[in-house]
């Protein structure tokens, strides 16, 4: 397959741009990665994907996939011959699929509150909300692991995808607010795990550096801050 074949349209600091791209790694798919600045934004972009205008998009043979984990399961499916990523049996895929949903539904918007918090009792809330929900992923770890590095087992798969490309923003995290997210101790499986996965050849050249995602980070919590402020 031709490097022209397969383009990712993305920005650098998106985790969700981050997991096409590492199942494309995993699969040892050749790829255009094209940087989209989002203000404007292109017109390959909403051509690719008229209904949402978001990133990321997966361009295969010019036919576009949208949404981060249907791109995901869609390259697990286009490249099946390849390091599955999605487990085979029905239950195990239901139960992958379960945890990704929850990962993005419940856990990640916790920890995005926690640096948009305008006041303390926000902050509070936002903390709890992460830290039950890594309680929550440090058990589901135990039981989907089987005693393995990756949720998937030996090899990374979906629930590492779908949570390992948070690590970047909780590092972050952890780093503005002073609160460790994944502690040692109370949480010992996900501190190794996200340890292995991060030093993995699939994610660690997509793995945003902390100090310049830091950096980013700043400028979008000035842009919120400043908008809450003028909605009041």
């Amino acid at each position: 397959m031709s490097k022209q074949d397969v383009k990712i349209l993305g920005a650098w600091p998106s985790p969700f741009v981050m997991r096409p791209r590492i199942a494309l790694n995993l699969k040892g798919v050749d790829y255009d990665f094209i940087q989209e600045s989002m203000s404007p934004k292109s017109d390959l972009l909403l051509k690719s994907n008229p209904v949402y205008k978001k990133i990321p998009v997966l361009i295969h043979a010019d036919k576009p996939v949208c949404e981060s984990l249907i791109i995901v399961q869609y390259i697990d499916e286009a490249w099946s011959s390849v390091h599955p990523i999605l487990p085979s049996h029905p239950y195990d895929r239901a139960t992958a699929r379960f945890w990704a949903s929850y990962i993005d539904d419940k856990w990640f918007p916790g920890l995005r509150d926690i640096g948009k918090a305008q006041t303390d009792d926000e902050r509070k809330a936002a903390i709890e909300q992460v830290l039950e929900g890594t309680a929550l992923l440090e058990e589901a770890y135990a039981k989907c692991s089987l005693g393995k590095p990756f949720f998937g087992g030996d090899k990374i798969g979906y629930i590492d995808i779908a949570l390992g490309c948070y690590l970047g923003w909780l590092r972050v995290t952890e780093r503005n607010s002073g609160i460790k997210i994944l502690d040692e101790e109370k949480a010992p499986g996900l501190a190794k795990w996200a340890e292995i996965f991060c030093s993995d050849p699939a994610v660690k050249d997509v793995m945003p550096e902390t100090e310049k995602l830091a950096e980013f980070a700043k400028v979008v919590m000035a842009r919120f801050k400043a908008e809450a402020a003028g909605q009041k």
